[in-house]
């Protein structure tokens, strides 16, 4: 496609302004985490305290990079030491957070808690809840349905499985939002699933690579999304990418993964079954790129993984924090095209996300006003709205 200008600069997000849904994060969830974390885990002394001056230092103190992690150097993020953690971009605030989560718990050792996911009790929860049990039910009659239908149903279920983002709900009470309230902003499904099934294009069997948001519930649709890809010949390889280690408190891992392919395939679903051979036989490959746990954009993406996403077919984002790094985290006026604040990537995009912070683009001035007239700005940040949103 002919290269598209990229739209004027727009304020970068951060959390300095108390009303705003940032500083909750920083100030509400970040704590009411660690507490969650403290209770899920019997830590020792040591990881106890090291929680306890996290849980302080982020309200009161400053950012406090440790000197021997090279994290802080590899992604540029060691510049914020010694500013307010409300001062720093959103995105890299609540990168560092978990940065220091993780050494907070041992997470990267030496030590008897090195690789232990302090997350992983919430993730392994969310696939025993009777509402994943449901969801796997529900597969028997879709199965049933003509294959068109079988699809758009996959998408709108991973879709909407975002909602079960754990994060989220540790600062909001469980949804009980009614379809009504669950719509659409911007709908590109209809070229969206044209991109999907358009096998007859792609002379080399083609290659689809989902980037995963959250494990547990979450997963499971992103999975199951896959295997009929697969299955149905729309794509000969997927490509899954995943986080090379804990990020956010819900992001997927490879363990994640081989914990829901597990799941699945205990539960005796077929595509449990098939998810396993295709994992086996290199059909379904999984990437964990360190760029992944990166406090950066897309369009700062190393060369190699430029290169990934180039060699795709298609490039499928999931959830929240993926679209805040595909279009920059920033305030972008909510009419600014789609396109343009994608036109860097190297290759044929989509994202799929529930709204759970402010950035947005791609709406039409009609919906932005109706949103607004309804709702003010909690449209934004509720989860009840979503978007699908395709370059192609």
């Amino acid at each position: 496609m002919p290269d598209v200008p990229a739209p004027a600069p727009a304020p970068v997000i951060r959390g300095d302004d108390p009303a705003s849904f940032p500083h909750g994060v920083l100030a509400e969830r970040h704590p009411a985490l660690i507490r969650k974390v403290q209770d899920a885990t019997p830590y020792g002394p040591e990881q106890r305290r090291a929680l306890d001056e996290l849980l302080q230092n982020t309200l009161h103190g400053t950012v406090e990079p440790p000197a021997d992690d090279d994290w802080w150097d590899t992604w540029n993020v060691r510049r914020y030491a010694g500013r307010s953690w409300f001062s720093l971009p959103f995105l890299a605030a609540e990168s560092c957070f978990y940065r220091q989560l993780l050494r907070a718990v041992g997470y990267f050792g030496p030590g008897p808690w090195q690789g232990v996911d302090p997350f992983r009790p919430f993730k392994l929860a969310e696939l025993e809840t009777p509402e994943a049990a449901a969801e796997l039910t529900a597969l028997g009659p879709l199965s049933e349905e003509p294959l068109p239908d079988q699809l758009k149903a996959l998408l709108h279920g991973s879709l909407w499985g975002n909602r079960a983002d754990l994060g989220f709900r540790i600062q909001t009470a469980e949804e009980n939002t009614t379809a009504a309230d669950a719509q659409l902003v911007a709908d590109d499904s209809e070229l969206l699933l044209s991109s999907l099934t358009d096998a007859g294009s792609r002379p080399d069997g083609g290659t689809l690579c989902l980037v995963a948001d959250n494990a547990g519930r979450e997963l499971i649709p992103d999975l199951l999304l896959i295997d009929h890809l697969l299955t149905h010949g729309h794509f000969d390889r997927a490509v899954l990418h995943l986080k090379p280690y804990p990020y956010f408190v819900s992001d997927a891992t490879t363990a994640d993964t081989l914990d829901a392919v597990r799941h699945l395939v205990s539960a005796r679903t077929d595509a449990g079954n098939r998810l396993y051979s295709a994992l086996s036989e290199g059909r379904l490959t999984l990437r964990a790129h360190p760029f992944s746990c990166a406090p950066l954009p897309y369009a700062d993406m190393p060369p190699d993984l430029h290169d990934d996403f180039a060699a795709a077919d298609l490039t499928l984002l999931k959830g929240d924090l993926n679209y805040r790094r595909l279009v920059g985290d920033h305030l972008w006026p909510p009419t600014t095209p789609f396109t343009e604040v994608t036109s860097y990537f190297p290759g044929p995009v989509a994202a799929l996300r529930t709204l759970k912070s402010d950035v947005i683009t791609g709406l039409t001035p009609e919906t932005e006003t109706d949103l607004v007239a309804a709702e003010g700005q909690s449209w934004r940040t509720s989860g009840t709205r979503a978007l699908i949103q395709a370059r192609t």
